[in-house]
Parts: C-alpha cells; sequence; structure tokens
C-alpha cells in the first residue's frame, strides 16, 4: 500500500462531474506527489507529455526570490490528478453558495512515472520551490481530476495561451487535442495537423524531414525543414481566395477536406523533389530549396501552379513537372547566382519577410513569363 499524503481541501464540481480542489501543499511536497510531464516522442513517433524543458535562469530567480526574506506567493500551481485520489467530506453544511464542500483529500505517494498527479501550470515554480532553502514554504494548488491526458494537454494549452509559450511546441500539441479550443488556435489546428501528417506519412515526400519541438538535432540528422515555414505555407494557402487549398474549405460549415488538401500537398512538394533532386532533404545551410525562405516562397508557386491542375487527374504529375521545369533554369537553390534577383548569390538569401517577398515575386515573374517547356 502506497504511503497517503492528506490534506484539507474544498471541492466543487465545475462540468461533467470533474471534481476542483484547492488546497495548500509544502515546496518541497509538490515534487513528491506530482511529476513534470516533458514533451516528446515515444518509440512509435506518438507524442508524449506537453510541458517544456527547464528554464534554469527563469527557475533560479525565483528560487532566489523565495529565499530573500519575508515574501508572498499567491500564485497557485495547477495539477491534473489521477482517480487515485481520494476526498473525504467533512461532516456539516456546504459552504458558500452550496457547492462547494470542505474535507480532506488523500494523495498516494508513489514514485517514478506513476505518481498521483502531473503538472500543468507552474513547472518552473515548482523546480524553483524545490531548490528553495525554504522547502516549507506553503504554495497554493489548484488541481482537477481525470485520467484523460488530452484534457492535461488541452488545459496547458488554454492556461498558457496568453504566455510566452513557443509557436513550435503549440503547433505540435494541437494534433494531440479534440477539445474545443479559442479561435485563435483552432484556426491553428487543421495546419499543424496536416503539418504532422506530412511528417509522419509514408506517402509524403517531407516524411522525416521536418524539425518538430520535440526533434533532436543531435541525433535526427534528416529533419531540415523547420515545421513553422510548411504551416505558414499551409495557412497561408488555406485562408486566401487565391490559394489553391482555399478550396478544400466549406465556409458556410466550416468544415475542410483534409485528405484532399494532404493530396494536394503531397502531389505538388513531391514533384518539387523530383525538378530539383539535389537540393532536396539538405540542411538549409546547403539548399536555400529546404530554408524558410524556399518553402515560403515555393508556396506560392504551388498556389499558381495548382490552379491549372486536377489533383485526381491522371496527368497530374506530368502537369506540375511542365510547370516546375519553367522555373528550373532560374533557380540557384545550392550554388551560383540568382539571374532573376541582380545576381544575389544563392545563400544571400535570408528568412525575413523582405528577402521571402522577393524570391516570392521573382519565381512568380520567372513562372509566368518563361516560355511553356
Amino acid at each position: 500500500m502506497p504511503k497517503i499524503l492528506s490534506v484539507r481541501a474544498l471541492r466543487v464540481i465545475q462540468a461533467d462531474d470533474v471534481p476542483l480542489y484547492s488546497f495548500y501543499l509544502r515546496g518541497d511536497e509538490i515534487l513528491k506527489v506530482a511529476q513534470i510531464s516533458q514533451i516528446k516522442r515515444g518509440a512509435e513517433g506518438e507524442l508524449l507529455g506537453y510541458q517544456r524543458g527547464e528554464v534554469k535562469k527563469h527557475v533560479d530567480e525565483i528560487a532566489d526570490y523565495l529565499d530573500s526574506g519575508e515574501v508572498i506567493f499567491p500564485n497557485s500551481i495547477l495539477l491534473a490528478m489521477s482517480s487515485d485520489v481520494n476526498f473525504k467530506q467533512s461532516r456539516g453544511p456546504k459552504v458558500g453558495h452550496g457547492d462547494c464542500q470542505a474535507g480532506v483529500l488523500e494523495i498516494p505517494l508513489t514514485s517514478g512515472d506513476t505518481k498521483a498527479a502531473w503538472i500543468v501550470d507552474g513547472q518552473q515554480r515548482t523546480l524553483a520551490l524545490s531548490k528553495a532553502k525554504r522547502s516549507k514554504f506553503p504554495v497554493p494548488i489548484t488541481a482537477f481530476v481525470t485520467d484523460d491526458f488530452e484534457v492535461h494537454r488541452s488545459q496547458f494549452l488554454l492556461v498558457n495561451k496568453v504566455k510566452p509559450l513557443s509557436g513550435a511546441i503549440i503547433n505540435e500539441l494541437l494534433p494531440t487535442v479534440n477539445t474545443r479550443l479559442p479561435s485563435s488556435l483552432s484556426k491553428r489546428l487543421i495546419p499543424a495537423t496536416i503539418c504532422e501528417l506530412m511528417n509522419r506519412s509514408p506517402e509524403s515526400p517531407f516524411q522525416g524531414l521536418i524539425i518538430q519541438q520535440t526533434t533532436d538535432r543531435k541525433i535526427n540528422k534528416k529533419a531540415v525543414v523547420v515545421a513553422k515555414s510548411l504551416i505558414d505555407v499551409i495557412t497561408k494557402s488555406l485562408n486566401g481566395p487565391n490559394g489553391c487549398l482555399y478550396q478544400y474549405r466549406n465556409i458556410a460549415t466550416g468544415d475542410t477536406d483534409g485528405d484532399a488538401i494532404v493530396r494536394a500537398l503531397n502531389l505538388f512538394w513531391a514533384e518539387v523533389k523530383e525538378t530539383f533532386p539535389t537540393a532536396w532533404g539538405l540542411p538549409s545551410t546547403k539548399s536555400r530549396l529546404m530554408h524558410g525562405a524556399g518553402i515560403r516562397a515555393m508556396g506560392v508557386v504551388m498556389d499558381r501552379v495548382m490552379a491549372n491542375v486536377h489533383v485526381d487527374d491522371k496527368k497530374s504529375q506530368s502537369q506540375i513537372r511542365s510547370h516546375l521545369d519553367r522555373l528550373k533554369p532560374h533557380c540557384a537553390w545550392t550554388q551560383g547566382t540568382w539571374d532573376i534577383i541582380d545576381g544575389r548569390p544563392w545563400n544571400a538569401i535570408q528568412n525575413l519577410n523582405r528577402d521571402v517577398k522577393i524570391l516570392e515575386n521573382a519565381l512568380v515573374r520567372a513562372y509566368t513569363q518563361a516560355p511553356t517547356v
């Protein structure tokens, strides 16, 4: 039988029978009951966890503050707790508006990856509390109980929506969340999900090439395309009436034909790979095609080319190839100079909005002016 940590707590039920508790723990008790579920990939490529890594400078600053004297620490730590916890209601009437119950919350004390709780918000504060000399400092805790890990992730995204959570981690977490999201996040869900599919599908020319938050660059040398670049291309094409992916959205119902979008993307970028084989799959320092500027600029070309191609047509591949062949003589992805950009060296194109716009305009101009091959 595991040891039990008992704390006085208040319980309310907000929705769908998910209990919400408020109580206090000492600073040195939090990591005894809760673990930090850091974002990473499993052996099969599945997404695990959701937390960022430790920000050492931030943690040290909080620890120094806690040890500086008489301090106030009102910010609560948000925990997701498993159904292994047990609440014993105290005798007496309900307090407040009648929906708040006082009692004792019993939390099992276990070790390793089997702890009874996970930290949803307050990771850096928790680490600071564990390092501070004032280990007995009382800390306010808010906790909800559910065994659904997807709810943990969705709450993590919602809590961090107005905090400096990196776009990379949001983009990688979004495809794993099915709960309702604010419009600012839901608009990013489809592009992020499609990017995830493109990275994992054997049919995708981008399989394994996309750099995500969880990509270990020391181990995975194959990944060369920053996810945000491809997500930007998908987002722009989906939302702009001139985008080739716009046709797959039903504005009236809000439905999106994800399968058709993936087919269109696979079709176009597979032909890009075939047209520029020596530039495909190289690090961005050796190929501007794999660079953020190249991906984004070719996304604009995609909208032009695919507007003239029917995805399910048997001749679609040869049609796309003939369009791209019109660009081929003018592209300096890996060496030489860009004759369509005043002789600029091939690697002088940077992932800056100004440079991207210059490259976009130059490629489109070369495409429209070149004779049909």
